[in-house]
């Protein structure tokens, strides 16, 4: 079918993860692309900048990708071609104890079960099904909901991922693992009595184990220029400090994918929504936030276990327990007085990060979602219970709070870096119960961003479905 001509084929608003995925699959296959970033520089949560002192790089989201890695769009794509490299600590992510003593995730199996006290046997028997049947399903955890191509096997990770993390914790038998599986679990910014916190642990130990934790040299922002600089090679067009508002503003085209949460899809372009389709955009819940510190250090972090001081993620929580106390007392509006705390140096393992023998770190925790409340003195005192000494070596520090999270990024409503809450109610139906949830409901209008499956996370499989979706819709191309 001969569609009438426009200014473009398809515009893309938003130059996050997933909307270079969208732009790049949509100009993959032979359409003309515009790709829109209302801030100077592209990446939404991979941008890199000196927030400190001059000479430190920080990530101002995340220095480590789990997803990015094992994402099965952007592992078809050349990147390397396009300045990316990644660097593999060999210690992907280490979870301290109050005793000295640490676990820590390694991609041999063996070599984590070691460091989880008596507990060897029950979680190898936990991870090594899921871990060996991950090349079958990832295509299918990594995407909207559907009928499974390897049933059995995804059914053996369903029906854990969709329990809590408290509960299936009880399958492993010693603190030290039970505690390390929370801390993994915790990324999903939920209480972890809740229904499906255990996907989010079992995905990124599943990465762990398969392909590392790497964080990209140079900063996160490399794997954003990579994939723009790709999208650009195939003939894809990208317009910075272009804020849209309207769609008046916009160019024509056949079709339009925000990589956008569905407030500000609202914003601009609710006018063109069918009320009841606004009406469930309106109830999309957004989750707890973050506050997050930037340091300069003089020196690497002070661990007390050697293994923290060459791990690339710190999980701080100490034990289970402990760890969902605080982030139910985070959930229901109370700030911890020892919250959780996920921490990266990652100037140990890159050393452009930092001036010579200075280093860079950031952490964050989670707080109540649009909370003002400075936590800086939380986290580090977080940071020195495992680290004594850790304050002496803060040459600077930088922080966020939800608001300020919020203007840098537009799609980190009240500080939720996960585009919304990934919980039973919102996991495969985000962001409105539909037969594809990135269709809108205007014709060429189509939501890409971490707002639906399988939401958040620097892999861009939200944008790649939603760019399928927009061929097959719009295109007639499958």
């Amino acid at each position: 079918m001969r569609l009438e001509k426009r200014d473009y084929d398809a515009i893309v608003i938003g130059s996050g993860p997933n909307g270079l995925a969208s732009a790049i699959l949509l100009q993959q296959k032979g359409l003309s692309v515009l790709l829109i970033e209302g801030k100077e520089t592209i990446g939404g949560g991979l941008r890199t900048a000196e927030l400190t002192l001059p000479g430190f790089l920080h990530d101002i989201c995340s220095a480590v990708h789990p997803l990015a890695v094992s994402s099965p769009f952007f592992e078809t794509l050349p990147l390397s071609n396009h300045g990316l490299e990644y660097i593999y600590p060999k210690i992907a992510a280490a979870h301290p104890f109050d005793d000295g003593t640490a676990a820590h995730l390694q991609t041999e199996i063996g070599l984590t079960s070691d460091s989880l006290g008596k507990d060897e046997a029950s979680y190898q028997k936990l991870i090594t099904p899921l871990v060996n049947s991950w090349p079958l399903i990832k295509q299918d955890v990594l995407g909207p909901l559907h009928f499974p191509h390897h049933l059995p096997e995804m059914a053996n990770f369903g029906l854990k991922a969709l329990s809590s993390a408290s509960h299936l914790s009880k399958s492993l038998k010693s603190p030290q693992a039970s505690a390390f599986f929370a801390g993994m679990a915790a990324h999903s910014m939920q209480p972890l009595t809740k229904l499906t916190t255990a996907a989010a642990g079992l995905v990124l130990l599943i990465a762990g184990h398969t392909n590392g934790w790497p964080i990209p040299k140079g900063g996160s922002q490399q794997i954003a220029n990579a994939l723009a600089g790709y999208f650009v090679s195939i003939g894809g067009e990208i317009q910075t400090n272009f804020f849209v508002s309207n769609l008046s503003q916009l160019p024509s085209a056949h079709a339009i994918l925000f990589d956008t949460t569905p407030k500000q899809l609202l914003q601009i372009a609710g006018h063109q929504l069918s009320t009841i389709y606004k009406w469930q955009l309106k109830r999309y819940r957004y989750g707890m936030g973050v506050f997050k510190v930037d340091w300069a250090l003089s020196e690497p972090i002070p661990f007390t276990n050697k293994n923290c001081s060459q791990a690339g993620t710190l999980h701080l929580g100490n034990s289970i327990e402990e760890i969902i106390a605080n982030e139910q007392q985070t959930w229901e509006g109370g700030h911890p007085e020892k919250p959780f705390v996920l921490l990266s140096q990652p100037s140990i393992f890159d050393k452009s990060r930092a001036p010579i023998n200075k280093h860079t770190a950031w952490a964050y925790c989670h707080v109540p979602n649009g909370s003002e409340k400075d936590m800086t003195s939380q986290i580090e005192n977080q940071v020195e219970r495992f680290a004594p000494g850790f304050k002496d070596v803060v040459l600077a520090r930088h922080t966020f709070n939800t608001s300020q999270m919020q203007a840098y990024n537009p799609n980190y409503i009240g500080g939720d870096i996960n585009g919304g809450v990934l919980d039973i109610g919102q996991l495969f139906t985000r962001p409105a119960l539909r037969l594809s949830p990135y269709q809108t409901s205007k014709r060429g209008i189509y939501l890409c961003s971490a707002s639906t499956p399988p939401g958040g996370g620097v892999h861009g499989m939200c944008g790649y479905h939603a760019a399928k979706r927009t061929l097959k819709d719009v295109f007639y191309i499958q």
